[in-house]
């Protein structure tokens, strides 16, 4: 396994300041990090190359919003998501990351009122798959991430994420399981897992409050039996939520603090991770 820390922790836009919170994840043993990518404007190349010195992978995080929703009934809207992230894949590519996550398939917290429709399965599946095909000629992978049902309405389980993925049908394009949206989501931890087969690239490890992984109420065992007994052999990333941003903290419904500090929560989370996997071993 690979293990990761998403930097949404501490900031929504990687810079200079970010970079010795980033060495002291290195320290703690972490062998990547994962990068928001909202501001497609910044110098990806340099970053990469600073994350390159300090012996740090990367996977990457983005989202679309409203007006540049790949499930739009409006085609401009549509073609402004697939442009978008096409553009934050060829950021990836400058930073070197490996694989792109999060709810880019349709606009978060944006909702119809009703389930999702055959045209806008269709329009979502079209725009993936232009996607997919940019992705593959840049060297970066897609993980594709179901959100619980307060969030989105295309994709909100780990069954509906591959389904989706493998019409697509693009080698770049996978799905990923989230242990937070599963616990909300899935009547089976073990199916939500094995639901991805082939096709699951990439892993977030979250807490049921998006604290620290194992001090709440997340079926860890069930969720770490599935994730060793599936083949799995990629990333597990933790993503995790506190105040450190007031536009995260506001994004994210986070209203407390869960746990002493942003690091504590990063050494304790990775070292059960670590834990878990050793277990099984």
């Amino acid at each position: 396994m690979k293990y990761g820390m998403n930097l949404l922790l501490w900031t929504g836009e990687v810079s200079d300041e970010i970079m010795p919170i980033c060495e002291q994840l290195k320290s703690a043993g972490y062998d990547g990090v994962e990068v928001p990518m909202f501001n497609l404007d910044l110098d990806y190349a340099a970053l990469g190359k600073q994350f390159d010195s300090m012996g740090l992978a990367r996977t990457a995080v983005t989202i679309r919003g409203e007006e540049d929703n790949p499930i739009s009934p409006d085609a401009s809207v549509r073609a402004k998501g697939v442009e978008l992230t096409n553009k934050t894949l060829d950021c990836c590519a400058a930073a070197g990351v490996e694989t792109l996550v999060g709810p880019y398939h349709s606009a978060l917290g944006f909702f119809s009122g009703a389930g999702p429709t055959e045209d806008e399965w269709k329009w979502g599946v079209d725009s993936m798959r232009q996607v997919a095909e940019h992705a593959g000629n840049v060297g970066v992978k897609l993980g594709v991430e179901a959100l619980n049902r307060f969030e989105c309405y295309l994709l909100n389980t780990h069954a509906d994420s591959t389904r989706f993925v493998r019409d697509v049908d693009h080698p770049a394009c996978g799905m990923m399981y989230d242990t937070f949206h599963s616990n909300i989501e899935e009547k089976s931890v073990t199916d939500a897992v094995k639901a991805g087969g082939d096709k699951l690239f990439h892993i977030h490890i979250s807490e049921n409050d998006r604290s620290t992984p194992g001090t709440g109420g997340v079926r860890w065992d069930e969720n770490f039996d599935a994730i060793i007994s599936s083949g799995y052999d990629g990333w597990l990333v933790i993503e995790a939520f506190g105040l450190a941003l007031p536009e995260i903290a506001a994004a994210t419904k986070i209203w407390r603090r869960m746990y002493s500090d942003e690091i504590t929560l990063a050494t304790e989370g990775l070292k059960f991770m670590k834990g878990e996997i050793e277990k099984r071993s």
